[in-house]
């Protein structure tokens, strides 16, 4: 790999362009440094890739396929992205980790076991899984228990048997975790989601389409888009095994509060949600509610705001998952340098909505005499 390859892999947050336009090219020169995830597909591929290419703002970049997995993608089956093999020796060490601790499938892997496997010292695997990986090795190990347990109760449809199977030692070390990882209990998920009952209507709003879906629990999804039926399927693919029914009137109240939103009435947007998500995201989302109306934030500082200043693609990654937007306001978050950076729903939206909340801020601004 040449120096400048080396240099761009190293300033990583500030070589948007520079992965994007190895993407476009298909460089197979980069295979193995990062790969590249679609939001619209789910799917991760390397750059050399010869699939269509997507529109730039469903894009983000990972430097590892686990890490692309971690985020919910799955690997291409056209390009293998995950039989390439990495010349950076920090993150093949990564990779070598990643793999041991996917392997234990009835133990817990200490982070001492880790280090002496690997054959450097705990700390230093610590330090650098967390630089590439953006988690430490056991929450990607949390992360596996809860994948194999998810894949062993669809097999099986036993809920206690894929409970071992997958490693968790107690029925009450898994209940715990369902919540925010499967965003139902486990015997629910092991019905194949049969039991979660969605509904759903979509609504025209300054933005284009509005839809919105709720559990009885809460807004589980609010997307925007341009097409009913594109809409619809997203929402279906996400909860592919729950019933889902369009049922216009009975969300009648989150959709006036989201569309008071959208015009300006109301910019305290407050609705109950049931979504699912980790810990950090929790903590990304918090953190983007606290953004005051008609102001932005930077990745790098949200991520200082939650005492993780290196976690910088993480955040970004925690605000391309985002299952309701507007609620949770992954749009005030920018670049650096000030640029929009991505939105799932488009650049063009995301504009829309930053000119509009400061324009009513700056109204509402009172003036000094």
């Amino acid at each position: 790999m040449s120096a400048l390859l080396d240099q761009q892999m190293t300033m990583w947050k500030d070589t948007q362009d520079e992965l994007w336009q190895a993407v476009m090219a298909k460089d197979s020169r980069f295979d193995g440094t990062f790969v590249f995830a679609v939001s619209s597909t789910k799917i991760y591929c390397r750059p050399s890739c010869p699939s269509r290419r997507p529109r730039r703002e469903r894009v983000s970049y990972f430097r590892l396929p686990e890490a692309a997995e971690q985020a919910g993608f799955r690997a291409c089956r056209r390009c293998h992205p995950k039989r390439t093999t990495s010349t950076d020796p920090q993150i093949e060490m990564v990779q070598r980790a990643c793999r041991y601790i996917e392997t234990q499938d009835e133990t817990s892997v200490t982070l001492a076991d880790l280090g002496e496997h690997i054959g450097i010292s705990a700390f230093h695997l610590q330090r650098v899984f967390k630089k590439v990986m953006g988690i430490t090795p056991r929450q990607y190990a949390d992360a596996c228990r809860i994948g194999k347990f998810k894949t062993r109760v669809r097999e099986s449809g036993s809920v206690a048997g894929a409970m071992y199977d997958a490693g968790f030692s107690s029925s009450s070390r898994l209940y715990a975790r369902a919540p925010v990882e499967l965003g139902m209990t486990p015997a629910t998920y092991g019905r194949g989601g049969r039991g979660a009952i969605i509904n759903y209507t979509i609504a025209k709003c300054s933005l284009g389409l509005l839809l919105v879906a709720a559990t009885e629990r809460g807004v589980c999804a609010v997307k925007l888009g341009d097409s009913d039926a594109s809409l619809a399927a997203d929402l279906r693919r996400e909860y592919s095994a729950a019933e889902i029914h369009r049922a216009d009137p009975m969300l009648s109240e989150p959709v006036d509060r989201l569309l008071n939103y959208l015009s300006g009435k109301h910019p305290d947007l407050q609705l109950p949600l049931d979504i699912q998500a980790t810990a950090f995201q929790w903590q990304v989302w918090e953190n983007l509610r606290a953004i005051p109306y008609g102001e932005t934030r930077s990745y790098g500082e949200v991520a200082k705001a939650m005492g993780r200043p290196t976690a910088v693609r993480a955040v970004a990654r925690a605000c391309a998952t985002n299952p309701v937007a507007l609620v949770i306001p992954c749009h005030r978050v920018i670049r650096e340098d000030k640029n929009l950076g991505g939105y799932r729903w488009g650049l063009e939206r995301k504009e829309a909505l930053l000119g509009k909340e400061s324009s009513r801020a700056l109204k509402d601004k009172p003036r000094v005499k």
